[in-house]
């Protein structure tokens, strides 16, 4: 993942429960991440396409938390903004007539989904409520 995708939707998220329902638009929240507009709605694009915010148009429109904070695991936000393995992929081929070379891909790639497989479950014991109530 190597970006900030995480963090943005973690900020957004966070500050949609601690909204207690109001509806917040695009530009408070980007204003209190402290990064552009666009790049908000491009995440609650894809929160929405995930489930977990909804929003109302028009004048007074803005986007809402659409299910308990209680039930979005931080593991759940993870997989809807991973884009790419945690730890990166090799972009060389290794030689094939190497011992190492030929086998280090699939060793790497084991290695890869353990650590990641641990990095989602321990997310997964944490959710969005449970982040929220250590804010004053």
């Amino acid at each position: 993942m190597n970006n900030s995708r995480f963090a943005i939707s973690v900020h957004i998220l966070t500050l949609l429960a601690g909204a207690n329902g109001e509806l917040l638009s695009s530009e408070y929240i980007a204003g209190s991440i402290n990064i552009n507009p666009v790049l908000v709605r491009k995440e609650l694009i894809n929160l929405k396409k995930h489930g977990f915010v909804a929003s109302k148009e028009g004048k007074n429109g803005g986007v809402y938390l659409n299910k308990s904070a209680a039930n979005i695991r931080f593991s759940d936000v993870y997989n809807a903004v991973k884009q790419s393995s945690l730890l990166g992929e090799a972009k060389n081929e290794p030689n094939p007539l190497c011992p190492i070379g030929r086998q280090i891909k699939t060793h790497l790639n084991n290695l890869y989904t353990d650590a990641e497989n641990a990095m989602v479950g321990q997310l997964s014991t944490t959710t969005l409520q449970n982040f929220l109530n250590q804010f004053d």
